[in-house]
């Protein structure tokens, strides 16, 4: 039901979305949403908050699993990448329509996105010892800006070796970016 939320509310946004059409992209009737999900705002909270908290697990887990602070910033880049490419609707939706979110719920998305940056930015100190911590920052979020962006230009039907080549882009140029 969240990826046909997603893939609705990226479409048209979430205000241009009823639970009706909610649910014939889930396969069920508007009513039967209602055993899921409170009502349309709480589909909508669940799946920033879901994926925000996805985000932070997985660049925690990369970070904790990585040999050193090289393989953990690339890693970090490669499952930002991964997100992006898979994620593109998700992506759009959050961008859009993250002050649709009731009150905490975007508090919360935003609490969680910030520990995230923060995992970057631990990442990119212990390779870049001589930066200050707002630098670090500016550079993680300028990367996030340069991958995230990906997703409002994706078709859906791109072929493997088109995916495989602008993954190989995007990790370049954030590499890059990131140590500039």
């Amino acid at each position: 039901m969240l990826e046909a939320a997603a893939s609705l509310f990226a479409e048209r946004g979430y205000n241009g979305v009823s639970i009706e059409e909610l649910g014939a992209a889930a396969g069920v009737s508007g009513p039967a949403v209602y055993r899921h999900f409170s009502g349309k705002p709480a589909v909508l909270s669940a799946l920033l908050v879901g994926v925000s908290e996805d985000l932070l697990d997985g660049g925690r887990a990369v970070v904790a699993e990585s040999a050193n602070a090289e393989a953990a910033l690339r890693g970090l880049v490669e499952f930002q990448v991964d997100f992006a490419l898979r994620q593109a609707d998700v992506i759009r939706v959050q961008d859009r329509d993250l002050n649709s979110l009731p009150a905490d719920d975007e508090r919360t998305v935003r609490s969680l996105q910030r520990r995230y940056v923060e995992v970057w930015v631990d990442a990119l100190s212990a390779l870049h010892p001589d930066c200050g911590v707002p630098q670090l920052r500016h550079r993680a979020q300028a990367v996030f800006g340069l991958i995230n962006s990906t997703s409002h230009t994706l078709h859906n039907q791109m072929k493997s070796g088109e995916t495989l080549r602008l993954r190989s882009l995007l990790e370049t140029m954030a590499w890059a970016a990131l140590n500039a």
